[in-house]
């Protein structure tokens, strides 16, 4: 068990400005960096007359318009959050599926504190940072709320949460209320708990079963990975459509 280096808390590899430079923060820093290049050269490469590759993007940026319009009810409203889901979704994969590259979580310096050497990597999974997944609820959860307010009026948004023309209506404002205040809580632990979950399993079965077994579970690890960013996306896309609805 001694080469199992499970640590809940993303460590801190140094400061700037006084800002906590932390190993997750590096491995977000090259997310952002592999989807910038991904996207300048796909965006270099389009052409009027689309081949193989491009038609498949077409496509595929085809259906999930189509489905957000489909939700949504309306094209345009579809067309103005497509870029803001489709970035939550391939941040998050994209965040999932660096957790397999060599070198993240074994790269990395033994410094020397308190009489004892403790190895810290340089690079740590993104989404194992209940930090970063719950920077990410926040920025959800406002464009939600935001998204209410501006579609459907303040006072309409607000009547959601404040019904004083009944006992009972109060009291299911109050429970509306609470229930997208949970939603920061229910957004950033259920993506932090999977993935965390996900790399202490395989980091266990590396050590006890070092041979084949982890290659299905790596796998299986990217499927979740796949499920659990199109979870996050989907939800928030969902709780938009909730939001821009008057109550009846």
């Amino acid at each position: 068990m001694d080469n199992i280096h499970i640590v809940l808390a993303a460590e801190k590899l140094g400061e700037l400005w006084g800002i906590p430079i932390t190993n997750t923060l590096i491995t977000s820093w090259a997310v952002i960096l592999i989807l910038g290049v991904f996207a300048y050269f796909l965006g270099r490469s389009v052409k009027m007359v689309p081949g193989k590759v491009q038609g498949l993007f077409e496509s595929i940026v085809e259906y999930i318009i189509g489905y957000m319009e489909e939700t949504l009810e309306n094209k345009k409203m579809a067309q103005k959050f497509f870029p803001f889901i489709i970035t939550l979704f391939l941040f998050i994969f994209t965040a999932n599926i660096l957790e397999f590259t060599p070198g993240i979580g074994s790269i990395g310096f033994f410094p020397t504190a308190g009489g004892h050497q403790e190895f810290i990597p340089l690079f740590r999974s993104v989404n194992t940072d209940l930090n970063v997944t719950l920077a990410l609820a926040i920025i959800s959860f406002l464009v939600i709320e935001i998204s209410g307010i501006v579609v459907i009026g303040f006072l309409k948004y607000f009547k959601k949460f404040v019904n004083l023309k009944s006992v009972l209506g109060f009291f299911i404002g109050i429970i509306e209320l609470i229930s997208e205040i949970a939603r920061l809580i229910s957004f950033s632990f259920r993506l932090f708990g999977n993935i965390f979950a996900g790399e202490v399993l395989i980091l266990v079965v590396i050590a006890f079963v070092p041979v084949l077994l982890p290659v299905p579970l790596m796998l299986f690890e990217v499927f979740i990975g796949f499920i659990q960013a199109a979870i996050f996306s989907l939800l928030t896309l969902f709780f938009i459509k909730i939001a821009v609805t008057e109550s009846h």
